[in-house]
């Protein structure tokens, strides 16, 4: 098992190398060289999800293979029940989104490429064990996506009075000042824990003080909170979800954005507890921005993927928020929430593209009668809203209760607020996306749209159903998940007394 996880993470990567050497003038060969790499890494890891203890919090399928010794450095992958639940979101987006990249005509082996390195510094970021991997493959995940959405994006004009190269710049500048910040608290851990890369050496050595906690988990929310679009540094995220091109965005909102959440859940929560608990109201505050200011932005959006750019945004104010429960039905729920976000926004991005490509606008006046045109596609996009909107049945509404019951359970003044302002937002979020649904799918078809086709192949269905069925089962059955979130969440993220003392004896 322990190779198949390895197998798994890397797998995508290898067939990029591969790629270099398919020629250029093959184009299709290079696709289904994408498509069988991703593939097989969604099967790898449907068989360590189906061999996954669910009553083991720590590690497991543990591969290690040293790589500088003198520097205890090791190529170290694990799993434990959070990265399982990732490992498994970045599997189904990568393989959903090269079937989706059939819209994609121009370089096609260089796009394949990219798309598959990116693939495996998101989930490589998700599985390592080694702190300085851990920051290798977080910026081999943000690279390639420059490229995608320089390359391959596209801005139509508009209100935002943008270009796809500002967006592109935009979005480097952001991430590269927030892994900047991220880097001088990831070194601060690694000197104060003895020089050791390892991170289940330092959940065990590292002692800091107080006053230590307060600054460098400091550096840790902030630097990860600019790919987690923490207000107020959220601008480049909706900019670059509506540059990038279609496969590029499910994979940035659905997955990219997830590392930032992560590195706070993995590092800052478990290492610095002092330092989180002096931080939590602040960031709880700084929610209720994320969740309302970008939900009534966007409420005045004409084009589509800055409507979904938005909702992102808003979104991941649910996720630090259940972060900033510190409990564990908060923070359980912020984990189910990232998943079920993830397969939710990269749907809808699919949806988008479809009828963009065809129809080479996405302003939502501009479409109208779409669901006579798109039966399929149009009940696609309905179950999407209705999936973002947080309606029983669909993971959303597991994910968000369970923040809204963590930030409740928290009980002071603060965050009984913001649990205020969180169901305030999911009227708020009915609302844009309802209005947005209703404008573009629904009344009489606009002459202009009549020869735009649907989705009528199975292998054009496929994607779209997929995801649609991810989001149907962890709905009608949470505890898909939740049965292996809860026990890391639990005794290996906040370590409660017990695994305390436990660590102490040590």
């Amino acid at each position: 098992m322990e190779t198949l996880l390895f197998i798994a993470v890397m797998l995508p990567l290898g067939a990029a190398f591969v790629g270099f050497l398919v020629p250029a003038s093959r184009p299709q060969w290079m696709r289904a060289l994408a498509l069988a790499a991703t593939g097989v890494s969604l099967a790898l890891t449907l068989v360590l999800f189906w061999q996954f203890d669910r009553q083991e919090a720590g590690y497991q399928f543990v591969f290690d293979l040293p790589w500088v010794p003198a520097l205890n450095l090791s190529l170290k992958f694990g799993v434990d029940g959070i990265s399982m639940t990732l490992l498994l979101l970045v599997s189904i987006v990568s393989f959903c989104g090269v079937l989706i990249s059939h819209e994609i005509h121009e370089r096609q082996k260089e796009y394949y490429i990219l798309f598959l390195a990116l693939t495996t510094g998101i989930s490589g970021t998700f599985c390592t064990m080694d702190l300085f991997f851990f920051y290798f493959f977080y910026e081999l995940a943000v690279i390639p996506m420059y490229l995608l959405i320089g390359v391959w994006g596209s801005l139509p004009p508009g209100r935002h009075g943008r270009t796809r190269e500002y967006a592109t710049m935009k979005l480097t500048l952001y991430l590269t000042a927030g892994a900047v910040l991220a880097l001088v608290g990831l070194l601060t851990l690694y000197y104060a824990g003895g020089r050791t890369f390892d991170m289940v050496e330092l959940m065990a050595n590292l002692r800091l003080s107080e006053d230590r906690q307060w600054w460098v988990f400091a550096c840790l929310l902030f630097g990860f909170g600019f790919l987690a679009s923490l207000f107020p540094f959220h601008t480049w995220s909706p900019l670059g979800y509506a540059a990038a091109p279609t496969a590029a965005s499910m994979m940035h909102a659905g997955v990219l954005k997830k590392l930032g959440a992560y590195g706070i859940i993995r590092l800052a929560l478990p290492l610095m507890p002092e330092g989180a608990r002096a931080w939590m109201d602040l960031l709880a505050v700084l929610c209720i921005f994320n969740i309302l200011y970008a939900g009534w932005a966007a409420l005045t959006q004409r084009d589509w993927k800055f409507v979904i750019g938005y909702s992102s945004v808003s979104h991941m104010g649910y996720v630090l928020l259940g972060i900033a429960t510190l409990n564990v039905i908060g923070v359980s729920g912020a984990v189910l929430l990232m998943f079920a976000h993830g397969v939710m926004a990269a749907l809808t991005f699919s949806l988008i593209g479809w009828f963009y490509h065809q129809a080479h606008t996405r302003d939502v006046f501009e479409l109208r009668g779409l669901a006579r045109q798109m039966p399929f596609i149009g009940t696609c996009m309905v179950m999407a809203a209705m999936a973002s909107s947080g309606l029983p049945g669909f993971a959303n509404f597991a994910s968000e209760l369970m923040v809204f019951l963590g930030a409740w359970q928290q009980g002071s003044t603060v965050f009984r607020i913001a649990t205020v302002c969180a169901v305030w937002g999911i009227v708020v979020t009915a609302t844009y996306l309802l209005w947005a649904v209703r404008s573009s799918f629904f009344g009489p078809l606009d002459e202009r749209w009549k020869a735009l086709s649907d989705a009528r192949l199975a292998g054009h269905r496929l994607p779209y159903v997929l995801l649609i069925v991810v989001l149907l089962v962890v709905g009608f059955w949470p505890r898909t998940l939740t049965d292996i979130i809860q026990p890391t969440v639990k005794h290996a993220i906040l370590r409660e007394p017990v695994a305390m003392a436990q660590v102490d004896q040590r």
